[in-house]
């Protein structure tokens, strides 16, 4: 990449004056989310997923659904079902 930026005359970009990569993500915690399917195995050992979000910002867990055998629909509708109870309750 650097020789055909140099063959073209495009010099580096200069360092920019921003903020560093621990300052960007130490302002925008509120606003990052981790989403990770768990496994619980019941005691007649069938196993179950569970849909987990978790807010850096608050540390708070949300539970988005349990299912026996999750498929992408079932994903994204759990999502969508958490993000709209969101918007009705402002929090």
């Amino acid at each position: 990449m650097w020789n055909i930026l140099n063959q073209a005359g495009i010099d580096p970009a200069p360092r920019r004056s921003g903020s560093t990569w621990k300052q960007f993500l130490t302002a925008q915690a509120e606003h990052i989310v981790a989403v990770d399917f768990l496994h619980v195995d019941t005691i007649n050992l069938k196993r179950l997923y569970a849909l987990v979000m978790i807010e850096h910002g608050s540390r708070r867990a949300h539970l988005l659904g349990v299912t026996a055998h999750p498929t992408g629909q079932w994903t994204t509708q759990s999502a969508r079902n958490f993000r709209a109870i969101v918007k009705t309750c402002g929090s």
